[in-house]
């Protein structure tokens, strides 16, 4: 594992692991927190570029997020355990943030963070209302799913009541999170999870929901809302380059 803040170096550090789902709300984060680049005048759209339209122009863009530094932790090797880790954050989990000798470890913090910091692409909405259901949303991935299915806690599992005990455990309660945010979404969700745009709610439900879908294999019926914000996050490019395949550690095989 890299040292913890290269002297001199005023690029953000994120410590981070390819398939924590905490890190990848943190990668989500901090792509969107960009700025828009023209590329290019087009006279037709392409189902591949992202683009935008004024009157009878059409402009391609690229987003470009937040520059910073990838460090990797490898949870599987203990690397989080390491007293050089540990500095950073006692508890031993990733994420951590470094900004200069700032440094943050818990990814609602995080974000909450790059929030003031880096004021476009706004993470919370500024209706009342909207807003409060996005810190609901984010705190039950938060509070009442994540935890309950982390690296520690599984490990747990095994060690006292059998590897056989995993899976139910997490299903249990990854399917009892799923159940709470489809009704707590179905009076809210737009084409993402709280309207029409992309805020601090779909950072934590994207990871959360394809871990459910792709890793777990829950059945896609039982939760409609989520399976359609699955596919929505999906054309997303700054979602799509925060996920666990497009990581610097992900394994190779």
């Amino acid at each position: 594992m890299a040292s913890g803040n290269d002297g001199g170096n005023n690029k953000l550090q994120l410590y981070s692991y390819w398939r924590s789902s905490c890190s990848w709300r943190v990668r989500i984060a901090l792509n969107l927190k960009g700025s828009i680049f023209l590329i290019n005048s087009l006279s037709f759209y392409s189902s591949i570029e992202k683009y935008l339209k004024f009157g009878s122009w059409v402009f391609e863009y690229l987003i470009a997020g937040i520059d910073y530094e990838y460090k990797a932790v490898n949870l599987l090797k203990g690397e989080q355990n390491s007293p050089e880790f540990r500095k950073l954050n006692p508890l031993g989990y990733v994420p951590a943030l470094v900004d200069g000798d700032f440094v943050l470890s818990d990814s609602f913090a995080i974000l909450m963070y790059l929030e003031e910091k880096y004021p476009q692409h706004p993470l919370l909405p500024s209706d009342l209302k909207t807003k409060a259901i996005n810190f609901e949303a984010a705190n039950i991935v938060s509070s009442s799913i994540q935890p309950l299915q982390n690296l520690v806690v599984l490990n747990y599992i095994d060690e006292k009541f059998g590897p056989d005990e995993k899976l139910p455990w997490l299903k249990h309660f990854l399917g009892k999170g799923f159940a709470a945010l489809e009704m707590l979404l179905k009076d809210y969700a737009g084409k993402y999870a709280t309207g029409d745009e992309v805020y601090l709610a779909d950072c934590f439900l994207a990871p959360q929901i394809d871990a459910g879908f792709t890793r777990f294999n829950f059945d896609k019926s039982e939760f409609p809302i989520l399976a359609r914000l699955h596919e929505a996050y999906g054309e997303l490019p700054a979602f799509q380059k925060a996920m666990p395949p497009n990581q610097p550690d992900t394994p190779s095989s």
